[in-house]
């Protein structure tokens, strides 16, 4: 019952901000240019099916490739952290020994 009330409070409060914010001409504007700009672009994929899936499968192929790369940028620096602690570590207990 706290959940359904906290959400249905949540989705209120988001519908009487959006249309107080739409009193803004600026705003009103700017709503109406990306709608339009959405509308246009789902038309489009709507119309072209094919080009669409393409699209998102190049989109998924270069966010793989870009997570790797990143994943293994990060491991490297963790190796490279490693290294460094067990130089120290090492001068460490030579000094200490």
């Amino acid at each position: 019952m706290g959940k359904r009330r906290l959400l249905t409070g949540l989705a209120i409060g988001a519908a009487i901000g959006g249309i107080t914010a739409l009193f803004d001409r600026d705003t009103r504007s700017y709503t109406k240019q990306k709608l339009s700009t959405v509308k246009d672009k789902s038309s489009h994929y709507m119309k072209h099916p094919t080009e669409t899936i393409h699209s998102a499968r190049v989109a998924v192929e270069e966010f793989s490739e870009s997570f790797v790369y990143q994943a293994q940028n990060a491991v490297n620096a963790l190796e490279q952290v490693e290294n460094t602690l067990e130089k120290v570590s090492s001068k460490t207990k030579r000094i200490d020994g």
